[in-house]
């Protein structure tokens, strides 16, 4: 059974903006379709995606210690955490908010730590462990990385509802900011990792240089 060529040798590269397979024979080495720079791989995917992963820990602490609401029932207001709200909204009875929160706030994010940190040890390690259920890993990242921000949607719907002026207020507090940039940064990470390391022999022959079309 014959091998099918590799798009480098059919002189093609994906558009990592739009998707676009663009041929780069000729010039301007850049997408057609939505005129970003042609990459043949992610450029330095390995460091940038344990930047972005450590800078989302570094806001994932606060995002977890710092109140995120702070709600005022007739005057006696109270600042809430991540956890505290899901308890408040458990022991209230509203199971389906808390639940909400929790997998988004809680279970997301950590779950998305784990993994990361799995592909890009895996990766440098240059091991051929389940590289599919790897790929599988890194397409389920992506996936669960647009519904984190449920928690930040959740707040902002809680507090339209029970905002009733002088009987009772919601506000945000500090915390739901860096709980925001947990997301971005988490998102930024999976974005930045290449999954065709996964497959590669030598992946570090593909983080040395930044291989463009051509200059």
């Amino acid at each position: 059974m014959s091998t099918p060529p590799l798009a480098s040798e059919l002189d093609l590269c994906l558009c990592h903006s739009c998707g676009m397979a663009c041929d780069t024979t000729g010039e301007p080495h850049e997408c057609e379709r939505c005129g970003a720079p042609l990459h043949r791989r992610k450029v330095n995917s390995l460091a940038r995606t344990w930047a972005f992963m450590f800078t989302a820990l570094a806001f994932y602490v606060p995002a977890n210690l710092l109140p995120v609401m702070n709600t005022k029932m007739v005057g006696a207001g109270a600042d809430s955490t991540i956890m505290s709200g899901v308890l408040e909204f458990w022991e209230a009875g509203a199971w389906d908010i808390a639940l909400i929160i929790f997998i988004a706030s809680i279970a997301v994010p950590g779950i998305k730590f784990v993994a990361l940190t799995l592909l890009l040890v895996t990766v440098q390690r240059d091991s051929d462990w389940a590289r599919k259920e790897r790929a599988k890993l890194y397409r389920f990242v992506e996936v669960i990385g647009y519904w984190s921000m449920l928690d930040v949607i959740v707040v902002a719907l809680v507090a339209s509802l029970v905002k009733f002026q002088a009987l009772a207020d919601i506000e945000p507090r500090p915390g739901i900011l860096f709980f925001g940039l947990v997301v971005v940064f988490t998102m930024f990470s999976a974005m930045s990792f290449d999954p065709r390391l996964i497959w590669d022999k030598s992946p570090h022959n593909e983080e040395v240089t930044d291989e463009v079309a051509s200059h």
